[in-house]
């Protein structure tokens, strides 16, 4: 199986350590850390990325923004993006998907959750290689 790669994008560092250890559990996932949506995008032009996974409300750059950014982008355009945030409205839930999010998770996060949103946005979907 290939090596995956998934940018983590998180301004609070103990959120971003929580989704970097959940995400790591899923076998051929290599994860990278950015703390806004801007240090997200550096990274993007940097390097190629299977996922996203990103909060909403963050300093510089905010995920919706990020969102719409990666959207445009013919190189990442296509790369599936999961919301990870303190918004829980449906108004922002819909309102993320409409700028073209994949998935969108309110936070208090369970490890599990993340790990089957990961694991069937990049397609490994199956049973789970331990429990979460």
């Amino acid at each position: 199986m290939s090596t995956k790669r998934c940018l983590v994008v998180e301004d609070s560092a103990l959120m971003r350590q929580m989704l970097v250890f959940a995400i790591g559990r899923v076998p051929n996932v290599l994860v990278t850390e950015a703390t806004d949506g801007l240090d997200a995008l550096r990274k993007l032009a940097a390097e190629r990325f299977d996922l996203v996974v990103t909060d909403v409300n963050m300093p510089i750059m905010d995920g919706l923004k990020l969102v719409r950014r990666v959207r445009t982008d013919p190189h990442h355009k296509d790369v599936p993006i999961i919301i990870v945030t303190t918004e829980g409205a449906s108004e922002d839930r819909r309102r993320a998907l409409e700028l073209g999010a994949n998935a969108y998770i309110v936070k208090p996060i369970q490890a599990a959750q993340v790990i089957d949103a990961v694991r069937e946005h990049l397609g490994l979907v199956g049973p789970a290689s331990g429990s979460a």
